[in-house]
């Protein structure tokens, strides 16, 4: 009977290092994973919704510790020397619908790239730029046509409206 218990609490112990190293892997921080947009950890997840905003998004994961709720988004694309402003901007993004579905303000997330991970601070002033540019966004959806923003076929191609566009490229 010993020999069950002491094989039991070892697999018990192997399992959470193994969930603590695939955690680690992923870029997430410590805490409990309540939201993921993947699967492997959880279903994946309704999306995050702010009526007052006009704003839906899915973070890839939602770590909660103790009574602070982190978004995480992991990026697949090669490593910058540092986050790219819209990477920022969609993780601030996030961090309003945490705010708005958990009612709790976020006091940082996480972009998590290949070969590192990246600490976003919430400020107040981040949340300012993020709600200006909603406002744009809006603004700009109620224009009929808007110009295209860049010269990149790449981009163009991965576009959800390149089919449609009447100044796609390529």
């Amino acid at each position: 009977m010993l020999q069950i218990a002491v094989f039991t609490a070892f697999l018990a112990l192997a399992v959470l290092w193994l969930a603590r190293r695939q955690q680690q892997a992923v870029g997430l921080p410590e805490g409990r994973v309540i939201y993921a947009d993947t699967r492997g950890w959880l279903p994946v997840a309704e999306a995050l919704y702010d009526p007052n905003l006009g704003l839906t998004g899915r973070p890839d994961y939602l770590v909660q510790q103790g009574e602070q709720i982190i978004p995480v988004e992991v990026k697949s694309s090669r490593t910058p020397q540092k986050p790219y402003d819209s990477h920022i901007y969609q993780l601030a993004a996030y961090c309003l619908l945490v705010k708005h579905a958990y009612d709790v303000r976020p006091r940082y997330g996480i972009l998590h790239y290949p070969d590192r991970t990246y600490q976003i601070d919430f400020t107040c002033e981040l949340e300012s730029t993020v709600l200006t540019l909603l406002e744009k966004m809006h603004a700009d959806e109620r224009h009929e046509a808007l110009p295209r923003s860049h010269d990149s076929p790449a981009r163009c191609h991965g576009c959800g409206f390149h089919s449609v566009c009447d100044q796609r490229l390529g």
